[in-house]
């Protein structure tokens, strides 16, 4: 008998129908991977097994755990499963955490109500568990607040409480989407190891086909609601005999068809003394440590590295005269030695509270129409960096310059100007919705930032242009955004940002949350909009198929510091950093992963 039996599961909410017979089973040890667009089912299914459910929801057919009948079970019986012999990981870890209560005592929470544990004792193991999932205690305290921590932190935090105690089952649900590569790959590790040593169980849900190729022995794939294909994981993603499933495969390596519009403008090599001629063309070049040969720092030259890209070669005369139109226009945004510090914890009574830096003399430029990418570990001071361009927070020394004009120095009114060139796509677009407005009204709040305010038809035919460019009819001006699915919602996000007609927009992880097809629309989209209206991405990302796929040059982040930069191809081809090797070496590979398990299965 397998730990887990679910067959001919059926779930309704409502007049809706979300699942219809669905059948899967995991056995003791191991991994099944769960893999469909958004709104197949696959978040509902692990839900089910939960008995987290909304009122009207309806369910048939049979779930079984460890003997259990999980449909029938009465809810005292499921208090006490869940969370000790089934755990679950959430997607969003912001709505799974407790805002006001401290790190250690969320995942201490449960060792107590399930075990009986005192509250020293019980806090010894959560230190332990913090301490496994990377985060210790010298770094992260007991006493810290998930608003203290960044996203792919707090994820840390939820996979903590989940595997605190041990349990039989774990229900994995996206539980690497906000981590970066090399956390990504050290928590898969930590999960292989947990299904090794305890003989757990493990449902791995999953929009990331290389992540599932790498982690799961067999792979369940389902589309509305039921079961496409499933099978051994080599075989089905290797044969890709279902359409639905070589589609996935397919949309999970696309990159966009685009022609770079930046090309970077000719520099006269510098004065000697003031660094070499890598600084000058933003080579990319490393020396020990991570650190750049003339990358900008508070003892270098004040002119920071435009960030050209590596190698040589003869260029077009399209590309001369691009590169005539940059160097005549300038840069569209320069950062020169942008540090941004924090204010520490005071360690005793009488002690000062240490400053905590978490961007360190920042240099670099981007020019109209270029796409960059920014990439690094959770952590390392990425939207910090964001929030700084974007004037959501002020450097604490350094010049940050959009368009020709200074912004550190400038008033919030002073800013109206340059926030009109300037707009933002955020990770999660449910988040930054206001989900009592529709459409238009969304979608139109830029808007208040033009100095002549346009009448209500011609906010409204502004709106509808804008949908209209992310692929939207002016129908959904009059939806909400719950109406809308993932990819979609990201789509009203593009078109937000699109409808003052920006320079720049600064998107950050705006499609680590989407599954693989959507993602691909999504990139698609970007490509198109750089294509057709020339505006200036920059991507930051811990995807670095994402950062391949859309940028023309990338900069690696690692510790507050830019420790490499270059053409993406480059950069992402031959990492000279030690923080850009470590990302390389841990980003997924589907082709990869699949050649290790074929390799495995033949020994």
């Amino acid at each position: 008998m397998s730990l887990l039996e679910i067959e001919k599961l059926r779930l309704s909410i409502g007049n809706f129908e979300v699942l219809r017979g669905v059948d899967l089973h995991i056995d003791q040890g191991e991994v099944l991977g769960l893999v469909g667009e958004s709104g197949s089912g696959k978040s509902m299914t692990a839900l089910t097994l939960m008995r987290l459910l909304p009122e009207l929801a309806r369910t048939s057919g049979r779930v079984t755990f460890d003997g259990i009948d999980i449909l029938n079970a009465p809810e005292a019986a499921m208090n006490k499963l869940r969370g000790d012999d089934i755990g679950m990981v959430f997607q969003e870890p912001m709505t799974a955490l407790n805002p006001v209560k401290t790190i250690g005592e969320q995942v201490a929470e449960g060792i107590r109500w399930h075990t009986g544990a005192n509250r020293k004792d019980a806090e010894n193991r959560a230190r332990t568990m913090l301490d496994r999932v990377g985060l210790p205690e010298a770094k992260f305290p007991l006493s810290r607040y998930p608003h203290e921590l960044s996203g792919g932190q707090r994820q840390r935090v939820v996979i903590a409480i989940a595997c605190a105690l041990q349990p039989k089952l774990l229900v994995a649900d996206e539980p690497t989407t906000a981590l970066d590569v090399v956390l990504q790959a050290q928590i898969l590790d930590l999960l292989r190891d947990l299904v090794d040593e305890r003989k757990m169980g493990l449902l791995l849900i999953s929009h990331d086909l290389a992540v599932v190729a790498d982690m799961a022995d067999r792979v369940t794939i389902m589309r509305h609601g039921e079961v496409m294909d499933t099978g051994e994981t080599a075989r089905i993603l290797t044969e890709k005999k279902h359409p639905y499933t070589r589609q996935l495969a397919e949309a999970s390596m696309h990159v966009p068809a685009r022609t770079p519009r930046f090309v970077p403008p000719p520099l006269s090599p510098p004065d000697k003394g003031e660094g070499d001629a890598d600084a000058a063309t933003g080579s990319g070049s490393s020396v020990p440590g991570g650190k750049l040969i003339g990358k900008s720092s508070a003892s270098t030259s004040p002119s920071p590295s435009w960030g050209g890209a590596r190698g040589g070669g003869a260029p077009s005369q399209r590309d001369a005269a691009q590169s005539s139109r940059n160097a005549q226009t300038g840069p569209l945004l320069v950062l020169e030695h942008v540090t941004r510090d924090y204010a520490g914890r005071r360690r005793s009574f009488f002690s000062k509270p240490e400053p905590f830096r978490a961007v360190r003399g920042v240099s670099f430029a981007l020019h109209e129409g270029q796409s960059m990418a920014l990439v690094g570990r959770s952590g390392c001071g990425k939207s910090t960096l964001a929030r700084m361009i974007l004037a959501l927070d002020r450097p604490s020394s350094g010049s940050i310059r959009f368009a020709g004009e200074e912004l550190t120095t400038k008033s919030e009114a002073e800013l109206r100007p340059s926030r009109r060139n300037m707009q933002v796509v955020f990770q999660d677009p449910y988040g930054s919705f206001n989900p009592r407005h529709k459409v238009e009204r969304l979608v139109a709040e830029p808007l208040h930032l033009l100095e002549l305010q346009p009448s209500r038809n011609e906010k409204r035919q502004m709106v509808a242009q804008a949908l209209a460019e992310v692929g939207l009819s002016t129908a959904d001006m009059d939806k909400y955004p719950h109406e809308f699915s993932g990819g979609q919602r990201q789509r009203l996000s593009i078109a937000r940002a699109l409808i003052t007609r920006p320079k720049l927009i600064v998107a950050d992880e705006p499609v680590s949350a989407l599954d693989v097809s959507i993602r691909a629309q999504v990139l698609d989209l970007f490509a198109d909009l750089n294509q057709r209206l020339g505006v200036a991405y920059l991507f930051i990302t811990h995807d670095l198929m994402v950062a391949r796929a859309i940028t023309d040059q990338v900069m690696v982040m690692h510790e507050g510091e830019i420790v490499e930069r270059g053409d993406t191809a480059a950069v992402l081809d031959g990492p000279q950093s030690e923080a850009g090797r470590m990302l390389v070496a841990a980003s997924p590979d589907l082709d990869r992963a699949l050649a290790r398990r074929r390799a495995a299965a033949s020994i």
